[in-house]
């Protein structure tokens, strides 16, 4: 069964979909199994992976309001082991759709639930909003990353997406976690990327990456030529940033996984 992580923050452009695309082929050439579900309208983490958002049919929009079965619109990328839930335009309308839906909170997950066993992590890129999508995507997620990037005003708005968070799991899905707090758009060279550094880890501390993504140009270039930095030039210090993040990601729930075997044999 496949974990289920959501990448959130209602700020926008602070690497979300950089991060869901990378961190994914990044799990995959480490030969993991990995879908990546686009739950953000603007549809970049599609066009990203190398998909054209014209040509595409069917996607989350239509899973999420009309029934569409998601294994059926499943894409496969250039990585094997990469596959995509499209997302298109569409799906701007789907939240006021969705209001007078039954269970409008858990709809997600009961498409996420018909996918997950077939992966070994699922990872939903939401869009920069807390709205009725995002709080879908935390209700189906077993963990959320929180990317926050290196720059003023980093902080500001955090509290208002730990508050959700905290909602929802009193509410929605008790057994939601943060997988971490991941540092973006770091640039050693400016004092305020340390600052803020420090801060974040002062602040929440053992839950912040160890990895932090540096501030790199190849990193910026690969969605324009809708590939993952690792396929666009796997030695770019960006492509090196998001294997390590994997690692740490794979280390850490193994490791667990590990110990809850060990209890359960005990």
């Amino acid at each position: 069964m496949g974990k289920v992580i959501a990448l959130a923050n209602q700020k926008g452009g602070v690497g979300k979909t950089t991060t869901a695309i990378n961190l994914g082929a990044s799990l995959a050439v480490l030969e993991r199994r990995v879908l990546v579900i686009d739950a953000d309208p603007q549809a970049n983490a599609t066009s990203g992976s190398g998909f054209d958002v014209k040509k595409v049919k069917t996607s989350i929009y239509e899973c999420l309001i009309e029934d569409a079965d998601p294994r059926k619109i499943i894409l496969n990328s250039e990585i094997k082991g990469f596959d995509l839930i499209p997302s298109h335009i569409d799906l701007v309308g789907a939240e006021i759709e969705m209001l007078n839906m039954s269970e409008r909170e858990y709809i997600l997950k009961r498409v996420v639930n018909l996918v997950k066993d077939d992966y070994d992590y699922v990872l939903i890129d939401c869009s920069p909003s807390l709205g009725l999508i995002t709080v879908n995507a935390l209700t189906a997620a077993d963990s959320v990353i929180i990317p926050v990037q290196c720059e003023y005003f980093a902080l500001e708005g955090l509290g208002k997406l730990l508050n959700t968070i905290n909602i929802i799991q009193k509410g929605l899905n008790r057994d939601l976690e943060i997988e971490g707090f991941l540092l973006t758009m770091y640039d050693s060279r400016l004092r305020l990327s340390n600052q803020v550094t420090e801060e974040v880890r002062k602040h929440f501390q053992q839950m912040v990456f160890q990895t932090i993504i540096q501030r790199n140009i190849k990193l910026t270039e690969a969605p324009s030529f809708g590939k993952p930095a690792v396929l666009y030039d796997a030695e770019s210090k960006g492509a090196i940033s998001y294997l390590n993040l994997a690692r740490e990601i794979l280390q850490k729930n193994e490791e667990t996984l590990l110990r809850q075997e060990e209890k359960v044999l005990d």
